[in-house]
């Protein structure tokens, strides 16, 4: 991808990852109408997502799951790096903001 993928493809990648799903499944849970939300679509087209045509299941490819994996690192990342500010309240007290 040539820019972040977007929280709801990050969550679409999460879900095909989880267990084996079917087209049906994948189609009933993910599919819109909406241009707007074309999730489906796009990891289609991005080639994060195929089709196995015997067994009609969807997959992550290796492409998609090189995305996820990032994404996951990141948000570790994040989560590792809590950022805490320290200020004194009145009268000697230490308030910590989280």
């Amino acid at each position: 991808m040539s820019v972040a993928p977007s929280l709801i493809m990050i969550q679409f990648l999460s879900w095909v990852a989880d267990r084996p799903r079917s087209y049906a499944q994948t189609m009933e849970a993910w599919r819109t109408a909406c241009p707007r939300l074309s999730v489906w679509e796009d990891a289609v087209i991005e080639g994060l997502v195929h089709v196995d045509g015997a067994l009609r299941s969807v997959a992550l490819t290796p492409r998609g799951r090189a995305v996820l994996r990032k994404s996951q690192a990141a948000t570790r990342g994040a989560r590792a790096r809590p950022e805490r500010t320290r200020a004194f309240a009145g009268k000697g007290r230490l308030r910590q903001h989280i």
